[in-house]
């Protein structure tokens, strides 16, 4: 029973947080659209950050894949060509020479 009732709380939470917002019809402020544009891609550092260290002795190929991938999302302001960057270096540097 506690699992359905915390389901049914982050569903409400989550669809009535997201409605509200629709339901405004406001314009934001310049601020907040600002701020808005780096979610992405501090969700997708969070999210590869931990998995750097990663295991088969392969830490220095996955943080130089990294690195690579931040210089590529610095300088495109792009997250999917930092992604797509990122993987490339990663599996090309994977390729036993």
């Amino acid at each position: 029973m506690t699992f359905w009732l915390t389901l049914a709380g982050m569903v409400a939470v989550t669809f009535g947080s997201r409605y509200a917002g629709l339901a405004r019809r406001t314009d934001l402020a310049d601020f907040w659209i600002r701020f808005l544009h780096f979610v992405p891609i501090t969700v997708f550092a969070a999210l590869v950050t931990p998995s750097l260290q990663g295991d088969l002795g392969e830490s220095e190929i996955r943080f130089l894949a990294a690195v690579v991938a931040a210089l590529a999302a610095w300088r495109t302001r792009q997250l999917w060509v930092a992604i797509v960057v990122g993987m490339a270096v990663f599996w090309l540097l994977r390729i036993p020479f």
